[in-house]
């Protein structure tokens, strides 16, 4: 089984297909490599596509203690798959806690992206939702460790940006929520202390948005609640960023709507690697409302 080995040690399974320029895919918390197997397939015809487990998801390692998890390390994580991978710039697309990875992989490693594409990510950004999202990462933290795997996602997989998901697809969500129920019950425990309660809120990252000059393309559900304000937040301050929303989605969009998703990447892709991917026009930064001021 190929391995990625992090800066600690720490080994990173990941899965490859096809050839040509590289993309990395990110999955989030309730989702594992396998989630991008739609992108896997359509990508891979004309990309070298790989997809690794986050660390605390097997069959990556595990470890055992909440501080070897962190937002910084799941960026630089990303880093050490593409130096092993043997390249040096990558396309990186990231989902809800890989959306997150993939923006700070834009800020700490910015010369090695090729493109960002920043898909679900906002969650407990909201400078007045902080306290209510790291209280319920404790609260999720301590369901895994008392009740396991098997209970917690019963529970988790009908949140209320995933309803949409099993409403769509139901067969697509079954097997979603069996996916989830095998994972490490212990990695995603300490993910949720060590990754997702400690992260910077977005709103305090805008200084490094608006440094950020590599080709990025946002994409969220319109039922995505907690990523909707966010995903505006990024637009208007990475000067590279597009925003793209998908109709009546939730969070999981890239398997809820995979067809949508495939188009508005691909399109994406092709724009930045002809050359064709645009900086914003300061002009449409004008205080004027019109450009025509009283």
């Amino acid at each position: 089984m190929p391995h990625a080995i992090a800066s600690d040690g720490v080994r990173l399974y990941y899965e490859e297909t096809g050839s040509g320029r590289t993309v990395i895919f990110v999955h989030e918390f309730a989702g594992s490599h396998e989630s991008w197997e739609p992108q896997m397939r359509h990508f891979g015809r004309r990309y070298r596509c790989v997809a690794f487990a986050a660390r605390g998801y097997p069959p990556s390692d595990v470890p055992e203690q909440a501080s070897s998890y962190s937002q910084a390390q799941a960026a630089d994580d990303i880093a050490a798959v593409l130096d092993h991978l043997g390249e040096e710039k990558a396309h990186v697309v990231g989902l809800s806690m890989g959306g997150f990875a993939t923006l700070h992989f834009g800020f700490r490693h910015p010369g090695k992206a090729r493109s960002l594409c920043v898909g679900g990510c906002g969650y407990g950004a909201e400078l007045d939702q902080r306290e209510r999202f790291r209280g319920e990462a404790d609260v999720i933290a301590a369901a895994l460790k008392r009740d396991g795997m098997e209970a917690f996602a019963d529970r988790y997989a009908y949140g209320p940006t995933r309803v949409q998901f099993e409403n769509k697809d139901p067969r697509g969500f079954a097997e979603f929520r069996d996916m989830l129920s095998q994972h490490s019950a212990l990695g995603s425990a300490n993910t949720q202390l060590g990754v997702q309660k400690e992260r910077p809120s977005l709103y305090e990252l805008v200084d490094e948005m608006r440094a950020l000059t590599v080709p990025t393309l946002i994409i969220t559900g319109d039922e995505d609640w907690p990523c909707l304000l966010p995903s505006i937040l990024m637009k208007q301050n990475i000067p590279s960023a597009a925003l793209s929303v998908i109709p009546n989605s939730g969070h999981t969009i890239n398997i809820e709507e995979p067809d949508e998703y495939n188009r508005l990447l691909g399109t994406f892709l092709a724009q930045v690697d002809s050359g064709r991917w645009p900086m914003r026009d300061p002009r449409s930064l004008a205080a004027s409302i019109t450009g025509m001021k009283p």
